[in-house]
């Protein structure tokens, strides 16, 4: 079993910046995939970015492209979302993502995110 928590979260203007992390507990050592979605309300969750094992492959929403960086630390183990030049459309919880080596897929419980003047 996988436990992931976020954090990170909270408010920040327009223009501003947040890191998110996500540390992940229990048998966590062989996780592959990791991601982060969001969901704002009355929409549906969609995938905001994603960083293989190794970190070498990296994808992102055409929404964040160029503003937000994944990342991980595998001996923590740890996924990042550093988010910059933060605009409202980009409130919403942000949820934390992983597959292990099995394909059981695990998720957090969210972190709130708003940005607001």
């Amino acid at each position: 079993q996988v436990q992931l928590v976020e954090s990170g979260g909270g408010l920040v203007q327009p223009g501003g910046s947040l890191r998110l992390s996500c540390a992940a507990s229990g048998f966590a050592s062989n996780l592959n995939t990791m991601s982060w979605y969001r969901q704002a309300p009355g929409k549906e969750r969609e995938l905001v970015a994603t960083i293989t094992r190794a970190g070498g492959s990296r994808d992102y929403a055409d929404s964040v492209k160029g503003r937000f960086t994944i990342s991980r630390d595998n001996a923590k183990p740890t996924v990042y979302l550093q988010m910059n030049s933060l605009k409202p459309e980009d409130t919403a919880v942000y949820y934390c993502y992983a597959k292990d080596s099995r394909q059981f897929a695990y998720w957090g419980q969210g972190t709130q995110v708003t940005v607001s003047s």
